[in-house]
Parts: structure tokens; sequence; C-alpha cells
């Protein structure tokens, strides 16, 4: 249920009837003061500006119309004008518990996504197909601290998309074809002629990769090596094909264990490779060049894209194959453009890297739109993050300025989430540490980032993030378990009580429980999953407040007003790991 979406509609109606026009952006908010309702509409000044007129006297004729078609009767206890035209709505304190209990029918259908008798309002003409791109890692490298943002941003997203019922298609564009295969094909064949065995030359990716590079920079004749087997490579050479195989199957097993370790929901059959679209470039090219879009530009093809021209009027230049016949990422970006309109049926594509890659999706979209590989009905957001960075401000590095390898940094949370649980509780079973340590400082990792704005660059820091005060994942891990031990001292399991809402803490709560759908339609909208973490971490800060203000299992409560906060407890926990399970966080019963 999406209050906002409720009033909307209500107080657009009444504007009609006050004489504005249809359409009218009724600009419903949350109040920030309750001395000013809980919502506000604020559509009327803007609305009494374009009309010229006065915008107190707009606003009372819109609510009198709102007590003439007592649409909001049951809804809201008060409706009263203020200032030069604002509306203030003071919402029924019943009609928020009646809110709660449909809540709590949609919770008992599961945290992951909404069952079909329960989605009301989140899917009512919102359904849609939608192919999110995220992660991206290059094959024949492990995983690195860059990758963290694309992979989890991405799969908080689309968990969002699958809570709301949309159809999702995930798309790992993973980065395993090239010129630099040539370089390892040829270094792995030297290690295989000396007897190695494949698994145990690649047991090291990183190092690996690392001679090679240095063998086609030094020595000689190794890099024409190279570059011929790349042209062997894309010619079907069965050899080539076989060690590039190699390559890609231990790569991509070493993405499953990163993919694991972060709760992480990609799959090896959502991996689109760019040699996937490999039979379909040279037809790309043909297509372009036949209308005339691209052109033959000193023996490459290129499209001069006036509509991104530079102060002195010279069109953007964007390459889709090199002078010697080479495709580029823009020919595979164009083709995925193809791809996932025409035969994923998208609805809308979602592309997550970072904000350095900005001007090239900018390219790729108008050139797709220009061409018809993507239709006017598809939207297209390329969502641009910000860099991980040091205490030093510069990118995320090892002391000696080497890049750190994600598993290394997962590791390492885990052990210092370890190191601060036993401190805390040196008591702890080794199981049931490794257990907590394990979700404590993954989730940490992960809320850490997530938190933050997306289009931002952020420090890193270990103390900030496994703090279990303020926003972080300890902090809501520990709220969430706090409510469990209630409900063991309780010797309760369920509650089906009826919420009444007498108490201004339960109210507030009330209030932040019913904007979650609101939240997540933003999230969505925005691809920004920060909103999502600071709703988190609002509901558990006003969960606090409720639990020093309004006792539950004290001696002289009454029966029905402590089983009516268990029963507002148990919608608390279930929403907190509902958030968290669209962020990837797990929560845990103890802590």
């Amino acid at each position: 249920m999406n209050i906002k979406e409720v009033l909307a509609k209500k107080v657009s109606a009444a504007m009609v009837a006050a004489g504005l026009p249809e359409g009218t952006n009724p600009a419903i908010s949350i109040s920030n003061r309750p001395q000013f309702g809980d919502y506000q509409a604020n559509g009327v000044m803007g609305a009494a500006k374009k009309l010229k007129t006065n915008p107190r006297e707009l606003a009372t004729k819109v609510v009198e119309q709102l007590a003439l078609s007592k649409d909001l009767d049951g809804i809201a206890d008060k409706i009263e004008l203020a200032g030069p035209g604002f509306i203030n709505i003071h919402l029924s304190q019943t009609w928020l518990a009646s809110q709660l209990a449909l809540m709590a029918q949609d919770t008992h259908c599961g945290v992951t996504q909404r069952c079909a008798d329960h989605q009301g309002s989140l899917l009512e003409g919102k359904s849609q197909t939608v192919v999110v791109d995220y992660s991206a890692p290059n094959l024949a490298k492990e995983m690195h601290v860059g990758h963290l943002r694309s992979t989890i941003i991405g799969d908080a997203v689309v968990k969002a998309l699958e809570f709301r019922g949309d159809k999702v298609i995930r798309q790992n564009h993973m980065g395993d074809w090239g010129t630099q295969f040539g370089m390892l094909i040829a270094h792995l064949s030297d290690k295989l002629a000396g007897d190695e065995v494949a698994e145990t030359a690649l047991a090291d990716l990183e190092n690996f990769y690392r001679e090679a590079k240095v063998r086609f920079d030094n020595e000689e004749g190794f890099a024409d090596r190279a570059r011929a087997d790349v042209v062997k490579l894309q010619s079907g050479d069965a050899q080539c094909a076989k060690l590039w195989q190699q390559f890609i199957d231990i790569s991509i097993a070493h993405s499953e264990e990163i993919y694991s370790k972060l709760n992480v929901s990609l799959q090896r059959s959502d991996i689109m490779g760019e040699s996937s679209y490999n039979p379909d470039l040279s037809k790309v090219i043909d297509e372009l060049m036949a209308s005339e879009i691209a052109v033959e530009d000193q023996g490459a093809k290129v499209v001069f894209i006036d509509e991104m021209a530079n102060k002195d009027g010279e069109p953007s230049v964007f390459i889709v194959q090199k002078s010697g016949g080479g495709y580029l990422y823009a020919t595979t970006d164009l083709s995925a453009c193809r791809y996932r309109s025409g035969q994923l049926k998208a609805d809308r594509i979602i592309i997550f890297t970072d904000a350095r890659q900005s001007l090239h999706f900018k390219q790729v979209e108008i050139v797709a739109r220009k061409a018809g590989f993507l239709p006017e009905n598809v939207g297209y957001d390329h969502c641009p993050f910000g860099m991980m960075m040091g205490n030093d401000g510069k990118p995320f590095k090892t002391r000696t300025g080497g890049t750190i390898k994600l598993a290394e940094l997962l590791d390492e949370a885990v052990v210092r989430a370890s190191d601060l649980i036993k401190e805390k509780n040196p008591e702890i079973n080794t199981e049931e540490l490794n257990e907590i340590a394990t979700k404590v400082g993954i989730g940490a990792v992960k809320f850490a980032d997530l938190s933050k704005n997306r289009t931002s660059d952020y420090i890193f820091s270990w103390k900030s993030m496994l703090s279990f005060e303020g926003a972080t994942a300890p902090y809501l891990q520990y709220a969430y378990s706090r409510i469990q031990s209630i409900f063991r001292k309780a010797a309760v399991e369920q509650v089906q009580s009826k919420i009444d809402i007498i108490e201004p803490q339960e109210k507030a709560l009330a209030l932040k429980l019913l904007q979650l759908e609101d939240v997540i339609d933003a999230v969505i909208s925005e691809c920004t999953p920060n909103l999502l973490c600071n709703y988190l971490y609002e509901l558990a800060s006003l969960y606090m407040s409720f639990y020093e203000a309004c006792p539950i299992l004290k001696d002289g409560i009454a029966v029905e007003v402590k089983e009516s906060r268990l029963a507002l407890c148990q919608l608390i926990s279930q929403t907190l790991k509902q958030g968290l399970n669209i962020l990837g966080i797990e929560v845990m019963e103890r802590m």
C-alpha cells in the first residue's frame, strides 16, 4: 500500500473539482514535523502561480471539495490549510492500523517477492520486463574491489524490481573477448608445452596475467605470436578456442565464489559475455553503413554524432570498427541493445558501470536509437557510480599501490567482525561465531557501500562500517535480533493480534512501515539503494525509541496492549528482514 499514491488520487480529484486542470500534480510529500500533519499536498502553490490566482483561496476550494466528496473520510482525521496554500493531512490512527493489518498479510507471504494475492498497488499498471546489466568482470582476471559497486548496487536494484513484481532478466556482460586473450593463450601454450597442467598454471589468475603482460611488453616475438593467436581465436581455431574456454571456466568459478560470499543472486546462466554477440557484429556494421549512420573514415567505420558536438560545433566521434577490421566495445554494446530490446523484449534496460563510461553509453544510446536497435518505447538507463576511496582520498588500493582482490577484502571483513564479536561476547561458541561474523562482516561491507549516494565517491573505513551505532549493517542486524529476543522471552513465535495505535511512537512506526513501497518505487525509479538503506536505519531508530517508551513484557501491561505491541514488533522485524534481503544482507536470530 502506497500512502502517497492513495492521497495523490484523492487530492487530484478534489483539485479538478475545484477548477484546476486535469493532471495537475498534487505534490504529496511526507511532513517533516508532526504538528503540520503526516503528509502535505503542496501542488496548489505551483498551480496558482500558473493560473495567476491567490494560492490560499484556491487551496481553500480544494479543502472544501475534499470535505464535500468525503474521499478522505476514514483516512484522515483532519485536513487543514497552512501558510499561503499548503494542505496538511493528519491521518487517522484507526486507518493506519487497518493498513498495517493488510501489510502483515503481505509479509506472511515471504520476504523476497509479493505473492499474487497481495501485490495490490505494486503491480497495478507497472509490471515490466527489465534487463539489468551488472557486475561484468573481465575474465582471465580475478574480481577486485573495483567490481564491488556494480555487483552489489545492481543486485539490490534487481531484488527491488522482483519484489515489486517485475520480470527481471539479469545480464552479466563479462569481458571474455578481445586482444588480451591472444597474449594469455600464447603464455598458456608455453606453460602446457612445459608439461604444466592448465588448472595449476591458472590457479592464480592475477599472477598469470601479470607474467603474460611482462612477456608481451618485453619479450621479442611474443607480441607478434599473441596477435596471431587473437586472429586464430576470432577465426574459430579449435586449439585456441579450447585454451580460451579454460580461461573462461576457471574465471567463472572464481566469480561464483565471490557472488556466493556476497550473497548476490547472479548465476552462471546469467552470463552473456562479449563473445556472445560476435556473430552479430558484422551485421551491425552493415546496417549502420547501409543507413549511412556510419561512414568510412581513414579505413575505420565511424559515426559522427552531431547531437554531442563540442562548443566549436565538431561532432562527437564514435568508432564502431577499427581500420584493421576489428570490433570494439561500441560494436558489442550496440548489438546488446538490439538483442535486449528485440530478443528479450525489454521494456527497460539498466546498465551499471563506473562514471568513466558515461560518455560511451550516451553515444551507444544515440546511435542505437538512430539505427532502430533501441526503439523509443524501451527505456535505457546507464547508471554510473562513484569510486571507493582510501583515507588518502585516492582510489582504494593496497599499501604498495596494487589492486585489492575482492575475495581478500571480504575475508578480512569476516576476520575483523569475528574479533569484534569475540570482544563483546567471549563465551560464544565457534560455530555460532563463524556464522554471525560472516553475516556481520559481509553485511557491513555491503551496507557501507549501498548506503552512499550511487554517484558519489566514498571513503572506505573499517571502523565506521563495523560500528554497532549509526547507519550500519551491524546496527540494523542488532535491531532485528533484539526483536527476536523479545519473542523468545514472551515464549511466542507468531502473533496474529490486531494492532492498536495509541502512543506517538506507535504512530511514527506505523507511518514509517507504510512508506516501504514508496521507498521501493523510488529505488527502482532512480536505481538508488541508498534510499532503502536510509529507510531501514530510520525504521530501526524509531523502533529503539518505541522500545524505550512503550513497555511490552513489563508487569502490569494489559494483555491487549502487550499483544498489539508484539504484533507491531513482528511487522517491524519482518520489514527489516525484507528490506535487508533486498540489499542482500542476512540477519540472525541472536547476536
